[in-house]
């Protein structure tokens, strides 16, 4: 088995020193590289990336769970972002060298050693669901901690997949645990500040409207830029590369007289997904492979 990246959401963004302490626990684990962490005050969320061989991950995973259940309370927790627990998600992502049933097979085992030695219930989402009906992770947490605690022991459709069957954790609540693909932010911007223009292509181009798969997307205005932005997830580029969107929303553009101004990498992906001389084919500003393809940063 290869190298999997794991990308915990926590229900923190306000206390840095909480942060700090959860991030000791993943750095404990030798063989594990933490590569980048945020914190978001609105949100009141944070979102840890760290990569390494599939054991090594998990057990940092359950040292920053462990961790998160006794420093964070969502009895007194308030932010933007929707939360059902103290570690709201767990995702593992396959890399170079792991198939998705081995990140499936991982998320599973992980879940059942939550449930067993945290006693918080887990939910398993995306390719990893045991449900058609729990793949989707809004779904999953619908009613957040609250309508979760109330539901938990009443309702069959909200009993947990690991973990205590009747009753989510008082303080930690319960938490998502899942195996996905690799999500790459990528936007491309228009040379044309009519925004309907990105809202349309957006809207042609996603999954759920019938577009590419794996794709989610939204148009914005650049407004100090003087373009518009087609703004996406690349939720699985096996499915549909950076290329085939690119050549997509060109082609789009172009049936409406508008020009590609440029395109954006937001964070990282994986090197499986950025073919060689990519960079010039679809307009790609400012990448750096040493800082923005994963295994790059990886010791």
């Amino acid at each position: 088995m290869g190298l999997v990246e794991c990308v915990p959401n926590f229900s923190e963004g306000r206390r840095p020193q909480v942060l700090e302490q959860i991030l000791d626990q993943i750095r404990s684990v030798s063989g594990v590289q933490l590569i980048d962490h945020t914190m978001d005050r609105d949100h009141n969320r944070a979102v840890v990336t760290f990569v390494g061989p599939a054991p090594l991950v998990s057990e940092a995973a359950f040292r920053a769970m462990r961790e998160a259940a006794q420093l964070i309370d969502l009895n007194h927790h308030q932010g933007e972002h929707p939360r059902m627990g103290a570690t709201d998600v767990v995702p593992f992502v396959p890399l170079e060298g792991t198939e998705m049933e081995q990140c499936v097979d991982l998320a599973l085992r992980f879940g059942e050693r939550v449930g067993r030695e945290l006693s918080i219930p887990v939910f398993y989402y995306e390719q990893a669901a045991r449900r058609p009906e729990r793949r989707n992770l809004a779904d999953v947490r619908k009613g957040q901690f609250e309508g979760l605690r109330d539901a938990i022991g009443k309702d069959p459709a909200r009993t947990p997949d690991a973990g205590p069957k009747d009753h989510i954790h008082p303080t930690a609540g319960c938490t998502a645990v899942g195996a996905r693909f690799f999500l790459i932010a990528f936007n491309v911007n228009l040379a044309t500040e009519d925004l309907q223009v990105a809202k349309e292509i957006a809207k042609q181009i996603r999954e759920k409207d019938g577009g590419l798969p794996g794709i989610k997307a939204m148009g914005f205005a650049l407004s100090d830029l003087k373009l518009s932005q087609v703004s996406m997830n690349v939720c699985n580029f096996q499915a549909t590369g950076l290329l085939r969107v690119y050549q997509e929303i060109e082609r789009l553009a172009q049936a409406r007289g508008v020009a590609i101004h440029e395109s954006e990498l937001v964070g990282l992906a994986p090197r499986a997904a950025i073919d060689a001389g990519l960079g010039p084919r679809i307009k790609l500003r400012g990448f750096d492979p040493k800082t923005q393809v994963i295994e790059e940063l990886i010791r």
